[in-house]
Order: structure tokens, then C-alpha cells, then sequence
């Protein structure tokens, strides 16, 4: 896929739609993972520009519902979904965050958009099936819709008390640099294979 080309360098627009992970609940906006890499990628790559469309408490079914609009509005030729955490934390059946994922990977991709799915995990207090099969939602639709992938956004990060808020789901400032590290690797691999 050809990224836009502007002046003498390729513009690439990253649409980010999350949750709270990326929405950077609890911090000032600069200290979250998105506008740390927004600043690590533009050091080699100028031409980025990661757009944050997260909302706290979002849903795979909401980001379902505002992916087209939001594909429309800003045309991404990347498209960072990450999304499924509080569809777990309310025991959402597996089958229906699978669909919601899936669709949200369709979308973007027939608009044109490659993909990139950031996996999330629950604590094991919600039953080891429903657990694990929440963690393994997101390779699965990764390798049916050939997207790149983190498996775990908090890799690292949730065992860690002294990376995580009070309340033991929303990540710290000290965690940010982490996740941005994460996700940055995979936008410059995607930036170098276009």
C-alpha cells in the first residue's frame, strides 16, 4: 500500500482507536503512550502523525460503530485498534469481541489501511477459560486478517504495582515509555516494509 506523498516525503496519518489504555486515563495527554510515540517515530520519520481517536470506556462494539466515520475523516493508511479490555472486564462473549475486532479490521482495511491490533489480558479472577480465551482472541484475528500484532500491550507491565494506578487496570506515567516502545517498533517495521 503507497503511503501519500507530500513535498519529496511519504505522509503517513496513524489512526489510534482504544480505550483508556491509549487514552492515557489518569494523565496529562503528553505523558501517554500515543503522544510519546508520536514523538519517537517523527524523530527519523517527520512525515507520521498518529491521530489519537481513543475514548475511556470504550468497546470493541463502540469502535466499531465510530471506525467509519473516523476512516473517512482522516483517511489513515495505518490503523492502531485497541480495544476489548472493558468488553472482558463486563464478560462480553468471546465470540462477539472476536466479530466486533474482525469487523473493525475489515473496515480498515477496505479502506485502504493496513492494521496493527494491540492484545490485552484480564486478570485471571474472570475463570481461566474465559481468560485465556480472551488473550487468545487477538492472534486469532491478527492471523485470519493478516495483521501486525502486540500480543500483550502491558507486557511486562501489569505484574509490575510500581507501573500500574491504584486501581490495577490503568498503566502509570512510568509505564508510558514502555507501551510507546512497543507499539513504536511496530509502526517502523510497518513504515520500512511500505
Amino acid at each position: 500500500m503507497a503511503l501519500f506523498t507530500v513535498g519529496n516525503a511519504h505522509a503517513a496519518t496513524v489512526l489510534v482507536i482504544g480505550d483508556s489504555i491509549s487514552a492515557g486515563f489518569g494523565l496529562p495527554v503528553q505523558q501517554g503512550w500515543v503522544a510519546l510515540a508520536q514523538s519517537s517515530l517523527q524523530q527519523q520519520h517527520p512525515e507520521v502523525q498518529l491521530i489519537n481517536a481513543s475514548i475511556s470506556g470504550d468497546t470493541t462494539a463502540g469502535g466499531r460503530n465510530r471506525l467509519p466515520a473516523l476512516l473517512q475523516q482522516h483517511q489513515p493508511q495505518l490503523v492502531v485498534i485497541e480495544l476489548g479490555g472493558n468488553d472482558a472486564l463486563r464478560g462480553t462473549p468471546i465470540q462477539v469481541i472476536r466479530n466486533n475486532l474482525s469487523a473493525m479490521v475489515e473496515q480498515s482495511q477496505q479502506a485502504g489501511a493496513d492494521v496493527l491490533l494491540l492484545g490485552m489480558q484480564i486478570p485471571p479472577n474472570y475463570g481461566a477459560a474465559y481468560t485465556q480465551a480472551f488473550a487468545n482472541v487477538f492472534q486469532q484475528v491478527s492471523d485470519a486478517h493478516d495483521t501486525l500484532l502486540v500480543p500483550f500491550l502491558l507486557e511486562g507491565i501489569a505484574t509490575q504495582p510500581e507501573m500500574m494506578q491504584a486501581d490495577g487496570i490503568h498503566p502509570t506515567a512510568k509505564a508510558q515509555p514502555h507501551m510507546s516502545d512497543m507499539v513504536s517498533a511496530k509502526v517502523r517495521y510497518w513504515l520500512n516494509t511500505q
